[in-house]
Parts: C-alpha cells; sequence; structure tokens
C-alpha cells in the first residue's frame, strides 16, 4: 500500500498539452543552444562564469555513473532506486544546459589547441556530442514522460534508444571538456 502511494507521487496525466510542451522543448532547446554560437555580443555576467565548464565537465561526470546505477537499478528491479536516479541524472543535465547557456552567453568560445592525433579525435568526439546531443533531449523528455504517466511498455521501447544515446553524451561532454581544459582562459 506504501509503494503505491509513493508511485503516484511520481504521476502525471497523459493530455496532448503535456506532449505540446515536449515537442516545443525539443525543438526549442537545441536552437537556443544553436544560437549561442550565432550571438556576437556576449553579456558581461562576471568572472565566476569563468569556472562553468569546469563545473560542466563534473556535472556530465556525475551524470554519466547516476545513468549506469540507474540502469543497474533498474536491471535489478529497483524500480524506486531507478526512478530515483534518473530524476536525479535529469536534474544533473538540466543544471548542465544552464550553466552551458550561461557560459556561452557571456565568454567567447574556446579553441581547442591540441595538435597531431588529438586534433581529430577531439572533433569527431565533438561532432558526434553534439549531434546526438540534439537529439537526445527528445528521447528523454519522452522517456520520463512515458515512465510519469505509467506508459511503461513505450517508456521501455524508448529507453532502449534514449539510454545508450544519453550516456554516450554525457561521456562525450567528460572527454570533450578533458579534452579542451588545458585551453581556458
Amino acid at each position: 500500500m506504501i509503494a503505491k502511494n509513493k508511485m503516484a507521487a511520481y504521476k502525471i496525466e497523459n493530455t496532448p498539452k503535456n506532449n505540446q510542451i515536449i515537442n516545443v522543448l525539443s525543438l526549442a532547446i537545441p536552437i537556443a543552444v544553436a544560437m549561442l554560437n550565432a550571438i556576437q555580443t556576449k553579456f558581461p555576467l562576471g568572472a565566476w562564469t569563468k569556472i562553468l565548464p569546469h563545473i560542466n565537465g563534473v556535472l556530465n561526470a556525475t551524470c554519466s555513473i547516476i545513468l549506469v546505477l540507474g540502469f543497474i537499478a533498474i536491471k535489478n528491479k529497483n524500480i524506486d532506486l531507478h526512478r530515483k536516479l534518473m530524476g536525479v541524472a535529469f536534474v544533473l543535465g538540466s543544471l548542465f544546459l544552464v550553466s552551458y547557456v550561461c557560459y556561452h552567453i557571456s565568454n567567447e568560445p574556446t579553441r581547442f589547441g591540441g595538435t597531431g592525433w588529438l586534433r581529430p579525435t577531439y572533433y569527431i568526439l565533438l561532432f558526434s556530442h553534439i549531434l546526438l546531443s540534439i537529439g537526445v533531449v527528445r528521447l528523454v523528455l519522452k522517456a520520463i514522460y512515458f515512465a510519469l504517466t505509467d506508459q511503461i511498455e513505450s517508456h521501455k521501447k524508448l529507453v532502449k534508444w534514449a539510454f545508450p544515446i544519453w550516456l554516450y553524451v554525457s561521456i562525450t561532454g567528460v572527454l570533450v571538456y578533458l579534452l579542451i581544459a588545458p585551453y581556458y582562459v
């Protein structure tokens, strides 16, 4: 009985309006992030923003670990722990996004200065990270939506794609950070 009440606290309604919100966010977030590169004028948010790439590296690394722990929890049929861990991963991803935007609206882009085999490795990781991060927004939002609306079969089908892509995006985010970190001013 207690478990049922706990589960009910996580539920939301499956409505067309909620689906529309996911559709709008799935487009708006990648478009807004892409527009950051087009903005020539930077907003002076302060010197504190210089630390944000390092925080983003920690957020991505922590998110990667939490995603793996959430995967282990569900494989062990610990649904409550899985839900909590995936909620934490979603919050970490959201904090990353806010931090990323704050950094990029207030700082000039950092150029990668590596040479040799590091250069193509960096750009392959970066481009695959960027491309997959665009699509993973929708996958994650839909996966969470399916879970919260108790559409578990749809959730299971979707996370077969969403989980590995989200994990890849998180891990490559860490790798890209480690490769470019020496070039931050």
